[in-house]
């Protein structure tokens, strides 16, 4: 039985961990604002994510009752962030390219993300411990 363990969890996870690492580079980029030469960085994960689902078609998932056997379609994939630096764009004339207004709205949106990935998993605890004590 699956409980903790299951797809929705290893999504959530990866979800994330995604945010903590786009946090992490966020930062880094804002700390670094005006530093000559320096080039901004962003955190790939949900167009990866797009791309290893199909963009929405059904693909063939193979069903593993042990873990030693086969992997059968991307399904069982999970894809993981992917931190690329914008090497081509100048901002300003020391050739920095991070815009900080730009960088502190992409923060708040993926404060935002955050929140919502960690409340999704709180409320999949909690209808489990539902289900388990049979009370609300």
């Amino acid at each position: 039985m699956k409980l903790l363990n299951g797809p929705e969890f290893s999504r959530l996870e990866t979800a994330i961990s995604a945010a903590e690492t786009r946090q992490r580079v966020i930062s880094n980029n804002i700390a670094n604002v005006d530093t000559p030469k320096f080039k901004r960085s962003d955190v790939l994960f949900e167009t990866l994510l797009e791309q290893s689902m199909g963009k929405g078609t059904s693909q063939l998932a193979g069903f593993r009752s042990d873990p030693r056997h086969f992997v059968i379609g991307s399904a069982n994939a999970m894809q993981q962030p992917k931190v690329v630096t914008d090497s081509k764009s100048v901002m300003n004339n020391n050739v920095n390219n991070v815009d900080i207004d730009r960088e502190m709205s992409l923060l708040a949106k993926n404060q935002l993300n955050y929140n919502f990935y960690v409340a999704q998993v709180n409320h999949h605890v909690k209808m489990m411990r539902t289900g388990i004590e049979g009370r609300v």
